[in-house]
Formats: structure tokens, sequence, C-alpha cells
């Protein structure tokens, strides 16, 4: 019952989909760098906008139940998204450069990533209705 009312709140919904996001571009970040010897920015590049197309759908379908058509939301889901990508990957490469390794930095970087795009997606993308807040 507990599990079933916390899965309402949009927060809760968002970070979910973050965490199947996270992995998904873990996945395929980690996966360029070490069978394919892919560079940092490119591998982190790859592994967002294959994870950005799937938080799309899944934040706009399920964790906002958003209404408005693609066409209109998609190009606001990319500025928040481009955004909160230049915090992240400036943390990445500032990481990098301050010695720490590759692969750590891009975890670290990931925290910055979904507060902004959390609040970018809640409050400028996917509106909510008041019955949401």
């Amino acid at each position: 019952m507990f599990l079933k009312s916390l899965l309402k709140h949009s927060l809760i919904k968002f970070l979910s989909v973050g965490v199947v996001n996270t992995l998904l571009c873990i996945a395929v970040i980690f996966g360029l760098k070490f069978f394919f010897n892919t560079q940092d920015v490119l591998a982190n590049i790859i592994g967002y906008v294959i994870g950005l197309s799937c938080s799309f759908v899944l934040n706009k379908r399920w964790t906002f139940k958003h209404s408005a058509d693609t066409l209109s939301t998609a190009p606001k889901f990319l500025l928040v998204f481009a955004i909160a990508y230049l915090f992240n990957i400036a943390i990445v490469l500032g990481l990098i450069k301050l010695g720490l390794n590759a692969y750590f930095a891009h975890l670290a970087g990931m925290p910055i990533y979904t507060v902004l795009f959390y609040i970018g997606s809640r409050y400028y993308v996917f509106t909510p209705s008041r019955n949401q807040l």
C-alpha cells in the first residue's frame, strides 16, 4: 500500500525512470569505452542520447502523464536536457583533468544532471495540472 501511494509522486517516478536511464547510460558508456576504446566525450554523448530517448517517452507518458503533443514538448525537453548535460560533462571533464578515474568521473557527474533535469522537467517541460501537485 505504501509503495503504491509512493509511486504516485512524480519525483519517485522520475527517479525510477532515472534508475533505468542511468543503468542504460552507464552500460552504453562503459561498453563503448571498454569494447571500442571510445573517447570519453563521445561515449558520454552516445550514452546520454540513448537514455534521453527512453527518458522522454517514460517521463511524458508515465511520470508526468503529460497530454500535450510531442512536437511542442520535445524542444523544451531538449533544452532542459542540454542545460543539465552541459553541467554534467563539465563536471566529468573537470574531475578527469583533476586525475579522477574516468569511470568514477562519469558517475560523479550524474547527480547534478539528475537534479537539474527533474526540476526543469517538472516545472518547465511537463507542467503539471493542479491535481498532480
